[in-house]
């Protein structure tokens, strides 16, 4: 059932659903301007049919059009990021989350994601006061949105669809990836063509927007390149520096172990699991991000990979514990705009 919010917002039932809307203090969409028209220098649309496209962007550009009958202006991906073993460093995972936008005249926002099926809602923009009351997963996006409203982008609205090639399960923060997608995609919708993104704003912005995220995470997600750690400085402005990193082109593999379980006991397990790669042959192992968590990032020689992870889950399995789950991880670029 559709029901509607006390602070102006309406959740939907689902992607592709249909449901009357209201931009707020009882003004229907019927009496608003609608929807900005994509114009043929916006050609997110195409995205969905294009066959030598990745499969997760048609899926995002394709996931937009159906849950708000209209094709996307643009698409973003974001790599997940993590960091390194030193202070200071990180870098950007191969594995992207999507984030496909179409700019709106009416001040409503339309939120969707593959993620949360159940959960699309409809809210009106507001840049001040208590925000309307939304879906969990919603809020987030919702305050980025309203963040680059403030600052001048998107104050007409936004349609909007995220969604992550990986879960939390996999132990990748992806907070911060969405965070920067969303933020992206939204900026250059609402930005003249040929106008590439500030990224140096967009992390300002957001830093202010969901305090409680990593920064060093969105920036390597902004900011990263493929083969290359950011070294992070403590004034914002200072010019980028990288170092080499690119465990690849040494013969060595990097890969997230991620334990599965309950939370209390995932420290001991994932001790467990760095003392078992180790004898096996890894070199070195670290968290992925500042929080202690449900992985760690392992490096081992390539000719190793195997005897470990066959190291690794013998050990669990002895035990009757579900085994890691195992995902390579190679060093990529930054987010980009998706053609």
């Amino acid at each position: 059932m559709t029901g509607a919010d006390p602070s102006g917002g309406r959740v939907r039932p689902g992607a592709g659903a249909t449901a009357s809307r209201t931009a707020g203090c009882g003004v229907t969409t019927a009496d608003v301007p609608g929807p900005a028209p994509v114009t043929a220098d916006r050609v997110g649309g195409d995205l969905a049919r294009r066959a030598t496209a990745d499969p997760l962007y048609r899926l995002v550009a394709y996931a937009l059009e159906a849950a708000h009958g209209r094709p996307p202006a643009a698409v973003w991906s974001a790599p997940y990021a993590f960091r390194l073993g030193s202070p200071g460093l990180v870098a950007a995972a191969g594995w992207p989350t999507a984030a496909a936008a179409a700019p709106r005249t009416d001040g409503l926002v339309r939120l969707s994601s593959l993620g949360h099926p159940a959960d699309s809602c409809d809210l009106p923009l507001t840049l001040s006061g208590p925000p309307p009351v939304a879906p969990a997963w919603a809020t987030r996006p919702y305050a980025v949105l309203r963040a680059l409203a403030r600052a001048g982008f998107g104050r007409g609205g936004t349609d909007l669809h995220v969604q992550g090639s990986l879960t939390g399960a996999a132990g990748l923060a992806t907070a911060e990836p969405a965070d920067c997608a969303v933020a992206l995609a939204v900026a250059d919708v609402h930005t003249g063509a040929g106008e590439p993104p500030d990224r140096e704003q967009l992390a300002r912005l957001l830093a202010g927007a969901v305090p409680d995220g990593d920064d060093g995470l969105r920036r390597a997600v902004l900011f990263a390149r493929s083969g290359r750690a950011l070294l992070l400085s403590a004034e914002p402005r200072r010019r980028q520096r990288y170092v080499a990193f690119d465990p690849a082109a040494s013969g060595a593999r990097l890969v997230l172990v991620a334990v599965r379980g309950e939370a209390a006991d995932r420290p001991r397990e994932l001790a467990r699991a760095v003392a078992c790669a180790r004898r096996a042959g890894a070199l070195s192992a670290w968290p992925p991000g500042q929080r202690p968590g449900r992985s760690v990032l392992v490096l081992l020689p390539e000719a190793r990979l195997a005897a470990v992870r066959a190291a690794v889950a013998e050990d669990f399995r002895d035990r009757g514990r579900p085994v890691p789950r195992f995902l390579n991880i190679a060093v990529a670029g930054a987010a980009r705009r998706e053609e």
